[in-house]
């Protein structure tokens, strides 16, 4: 019995995966630890503790021992400075083999003697760091593997701008099967402290858009007004339509949504850290909400002519592209251990 372990750690939340010869999902296990809790405390031994349980919970479940599992593939913030082990991030462009040569085969005896493979990040190819150039340069971990996940979806010889909405959106550049370059926003963080921290809470009733509560009329009219006034004024136009016009909480969180995505949509038409042009194809992956958004913010835009969404099963993007980096490192003859 050939068995892997998916590792993928957020800023918040860990996510295990037990997999059977690569491809049968076995048991799967989350825990609301990561890699923020290192930077908050100065070390790193909530997150070991967090994924020692996970991944001992995923041998109970499975009825293995530690011997049956080849690897455990960990991506995402466990490859950083408050993380499990640093792996540095490779400088675009990236595609699936960079990845696999790009692995580390880590020993981490205090959270099992299981070897973990540790995928690294990307980051933007800039020359030396300056005030006239720094908003070129961007980086992610874990993103990287869910774009890896994608790369089947695009068509063929297409430009392709991956979007992976959520706390930190990402925007991933693809050419001719590579991601060239990355950018990041922190949408979803934005609409959480908007929608909880500010007076505004009062007026989406501390809600978020959900999948039955959403007005697409109203997120686009958050956009609309965010495109002409800019967003603080736009978000407390929300306050105003509530108190004044009588608009549900409903109403407002989807409109808040739409003036946030705006940024998004301006960020990606300004920034240097990538090109997008009316030719490039625009994937959008990840949760339903943020995906329908998304989708109907670009199409009140004459210059972005080719969206799609592709809908993962449960969320998976990120163990799909691990498993694909998985069977490119078989092939490799060799793979870097460190200690």
């Amino acid at each position: 019995m050939s068995c892997v372990i998916t590792l993928d750690v957020g800023t918040t939340n860990t996510r295990a995966l037990l997999w059977r010869d690569g491809k049968k999902l076995i048991s799967e296990r989350k825990s609301e630890t990561g890699a923020a809790f290192t930077a908050a405390d100065g070390n790193n031994n909530r997150l070991k503790a967090a994924v020692r349980d996970c991944i001992n919970r995923l041998l109970g479940d499975g009825g293995i021992c530690e011997q049956d599992v080849e690897c455990v593939l960990a991506s995402g913030m466990v490859t950083s400075n408050v993380g499990l082990y640093e792996v540095p991030h490779l400088t675009a462009p990236v595609g699936l083999s960079d990845l696999a040569a790009g692995v580390r085969r880590v020993s981490l005896p205090d959270v099992s003697p299981i070897p973990f493979w540790m995928i690294p990040g990307m980051k933007n190819r800039v020359e030396s760091i300056t005030p006239d150039n720094f908003e070129s340069m961007d980086m992610m971990r874990g993103e990287e593997v869910e774009a890896v996940a994608l790369l089947e979806e695009i068509p063929a010889g297409a430009s392709c701008l991956i979007i992976l909405p959520g706390s930190h959106t990402k925007f991933v550049a693809v050419e001719e099967g590579k991601l060239t370059a990355c950018l990041t926003t922190l949408t979803g963080e934005l609409l959480s402290a908007l929608s909880l921290q500010t007076i505004l809470a009062d007026t989406v009733e501390r809600r978020f858009t959900k999948p039955e509560t959403y007005h697409g009329d109203m997120l686009k009219l958050g956009y609309r007004i965010a495109q002409k006034s800019g967003l603080a004024r736009a978000a407390f136009a929300a306050r105003v339509l509530k108190q004044q016009a009588g608009y549900s909480a409903e109403q407002m969180a989807s409109y808040l949504l739409g003036a946030v995505l705006e940024q998004d949509i301006r960020a990606v038409r300004n920034s240097n850290a990538l090109h997008v042009d009316k030719d490039t194809h625009i994937l959008i992956s990840g949760k339903d909400v943020f995906c329908r958004a998304f989708s109907d913010v670009m199409a009140l835009q004459d210059d972005f002519k080719h969206v799609s969404v592709f809908e993962p099963k449960e969320q998976r993007l990120s163990a799909m592209g691990a498993l694909k980096i998985y069977q490119a490192v078989k092939s490799v003859t060799s793979l870097k251990e460190e200690q």
